[in-house]
């Protein structure tokens, strides 16, 4: 009989794994569902008489939902490159997804902030720190969740080898530091910080040097079976 999506697969010290697929669409709709309420908290302008110069002072607002609906899709993006390898979920992994989660729904709380500091022009240091805390916590999880599928490779499944998962945890650890440094940056110079966390947008885009090398050499006919 064909294995249901989901349905216990073999049982551990950490409980029954799992098909990570339900983990995945459960996440995909929590993302979705952050990103949505991003727009919501950018308010219509009460007074229309002069409704150009309104929407233009919405500009702070403009700013925290673009840089947080961007790095909201990195995390969606990171998210599947971690879970298009790992094979098999534990209730380790079931709750430290669900934290992270739980961290991307309070990211709109986060950029509301960010927009609400930088119109009214007071405590921006506050809020670049608080803004870029939340993804530290991200970035953190991530780390945790990788390290902990990739020990001793139990988690993963074939479609990557060691070098591969280093590859990943590498680009992982390296958030890590990025966002850290624009925290420290922002409480010294807010708009450097919030600078420094919006150019881990495009360069966390980039491929991942190494993650699909096993793939790759399957198709050159030069990997194991």
């Amino acid at each position: 009989m064909a294995e249901h999506v989901g349905e216990p697969t073999s049982s551990t010290a950490f409980g029954a794994e799992r098909d990570p697929a339900r983990v995945v669409a459960f996440s995909d709709a929590v993302t979705a569902i952050a990103v949505t309420l991003l727009v919501l908290e950018i308010r219509v302008p009460e007074d229309t008489q002069d409704l150009l110069h309104g929407l233009a002072t919405l500009w702070p607002s403009y700013l925290a939902y673009v840089i947080t609906f961007m790095l909201i899709g990195q995390i969606w993006v990171n998210h599947h490159v971690m879970f298009d390898h790992i094979r098999r979920v534990d209730r380790v992994v079931l709750f430290l997804n669900t934290v992270l989660l739980m961290d991307i729904a309070f990211l709109p709380f986060a950029a509301s902030v960010l927009a609400h500091a930088f119109h009214d022009g007071h405590g921006q240091r506050t809020a670049v720190v608080f803004h870029g805390l939340t993804f530290e916590l991200a970035a953190i999880l991530f780390n945790t969740i990788w390290e902990y599928a990739r020990r001793n490779h139990r988690l993963l499944a074939a479609t990557i080898d060691p070098a591969g998962a280093r590859a990943i945890a590498w680009r992982f650890r390296l958030a890590l530091a990025w966002i850290a440094v624009g925290i420290l940056l922002g409480v010294l110079l807010p708009v450097l910080g919030l600078a420094v966390i919006a150019a881990f947008i495009p360069f966390y885009w980039l491929p991942i040097p190494g993650e699909t090398a096993r793939a790759k050499r399957r198709r050159d006919g030069g990997g194991q079976p």
